[in-house]
């Protein structure tokens, strides 16, 4: 298995893919923290993303190293999460939330994990891989 969470930790940023209906949307996210196999990022329950996850929790997020090797995608089901320690650890992970939300006791503040059910790389040397977790 590639360890994927040195890959994150090395480019939080990455692309979010949801379901809008018939069609595929992406939009930048940062990634926050790992546990195990359950990546974690948070929203605004007032987002479209936040709908369209809500909708069919089915999604993709990807990110590569600045050489692009390897390219990294983490496939899975999203799950929503309420438990008030990991909300903090949200915002002590990245303080920029609190510039946003205010504080982890925000209603409008959503945190979520992907529930990892396979992991896909790409590079340019070996092609494709995809690991399932």
């Amino acid at each position: 298995m590639i360890d994927y969470e040195a890959i994150l930790k090395q480019n939080p940023n990455g692309v979010l893919a949801t379901q809008c209906g018939s069609e595929v949307r992406t939009r930048i996210f940062d990634y926050l923290f790992i546990e195990g196999n359950k990546v974690y990022f948070c929203t605004s329950s007032k987002k479209q993303v936040y709908a369209q996850i809500q909708a069919n929790p089915s999604v993709s997020f990807c990110t590569y190293l600045p050489d692009f090797d390897p390219v990294l995608s983490i496939n899975g089901k999203v799950v929503f999460v309420e438990d008030m320690a990991l909300k903090t650890r949200a915002f002590d992970e990245k303080p920029v939330i609190k510039e946003i939300y205010g504080g982890p006791d925000n209603p409008v503040f959503v945190l979520f994990y992907i529930d990892i059910a396979e992991v896909q790389t790409f590079n340019y040397k070996e092609g494709p891989k995809t690991y399932t977790v």
